[in-house]
């Protein structure tokens, strides 16, 4: 059996990997970050021989279908995938929870963001400050509970 290597677009989506795996004492395999999906091309390249499995952003699914041999597809986003199964009130449990619910409801207050969904106002949040989208994949990751993880990200784990 060819040996497994888990390509993802970027450290968020490793990281919440890795938190899920632990969680489930599943034993993760190699993931590599291809640094957005343009990069899954090079990556595929360089693990020939390899079976590959990715996960992308619906967005992007095209540059990893290309190349790779199994492809979980979060949509929007990773972020996107855990607001709807946490639901915008376990989310913001979480950013409370890092004393941050100050800082997202003064984003709320913004001009741009009154009157957009809170979807839209959390992937605001998570992709303003650096690396605030890995810091709150693996929160997310560890307050999701493990029946009710996101379906893209639980298909990659059971095909391990």
């Amino acid at each position: 059996m060819r040996p497994v290597v888990v390509l993802v677009e970027g450290e968020s989506d490793r990281v919440a990997l890795e938190t899920l795996a632990a969680r489930m004492g599943i034993g993760m395999p190699a993931v590599r970050v291809v640094g957005g999906s343009k990069g899954a091309r090079r990556a595929a390249l360089a693990s020939a021989g390899e079976r590959l499995i990715g996960l992308v952003d619906v967005g992007e699914r095209a540059d990893f279908e290309r190349v790779l041999d199994t492809v979980f597809v979060c949509d929007p986003d990773l972020e996107g995938e855990f607001v709807r199964v946490l639901g915008v009130a376990g989310v913001e449990a979480v950013i409370a929870a890092q004393g941050e619910l100050g800082s997202f409801r003064s984003l709320q207050q913004q001009p741009f963001q009154r009157g957009r969904p809170p979807e839209a106002q959390l992937a605001r949040f998570f992709g303003g400050r650096s690396g605030n989208k890995a810091r709150y994949a693996r929160l997310l990751a560890e307050a999701v509970p493990l029946d009710r993880v996101p379906p893209p990200l639980a298909g990659l784990l059971a095909a391990l």
